[in-house]
């Protein structure tokens, strides 16, 4: 398998269907999460639904520097989620994410190997694999954050 169909399935794996390392994905644990639920605030951590849109600021960022545009996103900016009024906006919002993900699943396997071994953007912020490495575990850590928010939030309405 080449190295851009391991990190697209890497990928597939944490937003879309694997149970592999975390025992669940993205698209699992989002698919029953209200409006309600997910801006539920458990003491000063952050939400379910900006952890959401956290993830989601960061997919749209690289899906743009693989279409070939400037890398605009700022960590700065990646928590400034927009209201939530409504539970459409909350679906809309989760929709997104997944939508995001199946695209950058397939613009990663894509990629040649003298790209994903090549410079991201500049030279400062080193090769596509460490920043791909990087999104992934990004992913993992967030989603673990997200799985236990679940869990508090059940049980504190118990």
């Amino acid at each position: 398998m080449s190295l851009a169909k391991t990190i697209s399935a890497r990928l597939q794996e944490v937003y879309l269907d694997g149970t592999w390392v975390a025992f669940t994905n993205y698209k699992k644990e989002l698919s029953d999460i209200t409006r309600e639920v997910a801006l539920k605030q458990v003491g000063e951590l952050n939400t379910i639904a900006k952890l959401t849109y956290h993830v989601n600021y960061y997919l749209g960022g690289l899906i743009d520097v693989l279409d070939g545009e400037p890398l605009t996103i700022r960590d700065k900016y990646s928590f400034d989620m927009p209201p939530i009024e409504k539970e459409e906006d909350w679906q809309k919002m989760v929709s997104g994410l997944l939508s995001n993900a199946e695209r950058f699943v397939e613009q990663v396997s894509q990629l040649s190997e003298e790209v994903i071994m090549g410079p991201f953007v500049e030279e400062k912020y080193g090769p596509y694999l460490r920043n791909l490495e990087g999104i992934i575990e990004h992913s993992y850590y967030h989603l673990g954050q997200i799985v236990m928010l679940k869990k508090l939030i059940a049980s504190s309405e118990v």
